[in-house]
């Protein structure tokens, strides 16, 4: 049994021809650069490459495995020479069930399902060649295919204002939407952290996810978990969510929700901090407001005693620390290889050497989130403090 570092929400951004996938996403967000920056310069051992379902993307896939001699295992996933890949997708619901769009991840083991998936797929959306689409179906008649698929249904980032469970897309309970019997997980998001989240009973049932959502290179492993397993397959995965076999999430690591773009509730227009019973803006005067996860767990909040989890460790990113630009950034990668040693294993007498006193300090001080901060909200993050 070994602990491994694990991503499962990496967008793409183009095709290996240049097509749009994610059109939020960066271009430099191609099959080939994910794995690449994933393996060698983040550390992880395994990613999931959401937008799977796309033909061209299962093309270049499989062409890549001939090419370079990676595998697909008898257990499910891809194995590259350094890291394991799940085929991943994310969906948007919004049937009659439903007060307004929300996202869900979806999971397969294989290329085969997942061509078998993207199929389906087509005859239900506008363009499957495009990350994100709305589906023109049920929630649950998407669970249930999943279900026979043998693979794994996570509702996606459910605290954020827009596209997720609790933000506008039930009144009161995931019931409203979907069979509880059928999520395998549920994906924080950045604005909340495990202790948030578990203020809903009905939670306390699922195993919690902090992954990135990825929309460029930089931004991968900006959230992500240890995971124990006996090896980096789909059906290990599997094992360690629902805690079979000694396997399971050893810890959580993500950004601390003040730093989250929609944590507090703020100005629409100019992202100024707000009350919800502010009528107007103190900063600009405007109208409305972006509710923030804060505010909303207020309204869902049930009396409750929370079950007992892995630790969620507020890690504070490398881009969001003071000082580290593009020149240190690089000299940091240059002594350490990946990101992941730099947070977890490089000494404070290692990272003096390297960047200096002041920023050594503040990189301990990130990777135990005991960093000073503003809180962010209306789709701005927050801040770490300079000191």
């Amino acid at each position: 049994m070994k602990n491994y570092y694990v991503d499962l929400h990496i967008h793409i951004g183009r095709t290996a021809s240049g097509r749009p996938v994610k059109i939020t996403g960066a271009r430099t967000l191609t099959l080939a650069n994910i794995i690449d920056e994933a393996a060698r310069i983040k550390g992880l051992n395994m990613i999931g490459i959401i937008d799977s379902h796309v033909p061209e993307i299962l093309d270049e896939l499989e062409r890549a495995m001939t090419e370079n001699d990676w595998r697909e295992n008898e257990e499910g996933g891809v194995s590259t020479k350094d890291l394991t890949l799940l085929l991943g997708s994310e969906i948007e619901i919004y049937d009659e069930h439903c007060q307004g769009p929300l996202h869900v991840l979806v999971f397969l083991p294989t290329i085969a399902a997942m061509r078998f998936f993207s199929d389906w797929l087509k005859k239900r959306v506008k363009n499957v060649s495009l990350s994100s689409q709305r589906m023109y179906g049920t929630g649950r008649e998407l669970q249930q295919l999943i279900q026979q698929l043998n693979g794994l249904f996570i509702p996606a980032h459910v605290f954020t204002p827009f596209k997720s469970l609790y933000g506008k897309g039930v009144k009161r309970s995931l019931q409203e939407v979907f069979d509880p019997e059928w999520i395998d997980a549920i994906e924080l998001g950045l604005s909340a952290d495990s202790s948030m989240a578990d203020q809903i009973a009905e939670l306390h049932r699922y195993p919690y996810l902090s992954n990135s959502d990825a929309h460029s290179l930089r931004k991968i492993a900006r959230e992500y978990q240890v995971i124990r397993m006996k090896s980096l397959t789909f059906a290990e995965l599997k094992k360690a969510l629902k805690e079979e076999e000694s396997r399971g999430i050893v810890a959580n690591y993500g950004l601390n929700p003040k730093l989250g773009k929609y944590h507090q509730t703020a100005c629409e227009r100019c992202a100024a901090l707000m009350k919800i019973y502010d009528e107007y803006c103190p900063s600009c005067g405007h109208e409305r407001y972006v509710k923030g996860v804060f505010d909303r767990l207020q309204e869902l909040k049930t009396d409750t005693i929370p079950p007992k989890r892995p630790p969620y460790v507020h890690q504070v990113p490398l881009e969001f620390i003071p000082g580290i630009g593009h020149k240190t950034y690089k000299k940091l990668l240059e002594r350490f290889k990946t990101e992941m040693y730099i947070l977890h294993e490089a000494t404070g007498l290692q990272l003096e050497e390297a960047v200096g006193e002041k920023l050594a300090q503040l990189i301990l001080l990130a990777r135990d989130g005991k960093l000073s901060m503003t809180a962010g909200g209306g789709g701005k993050y927050g801040r770490i403090a300079s000191r």
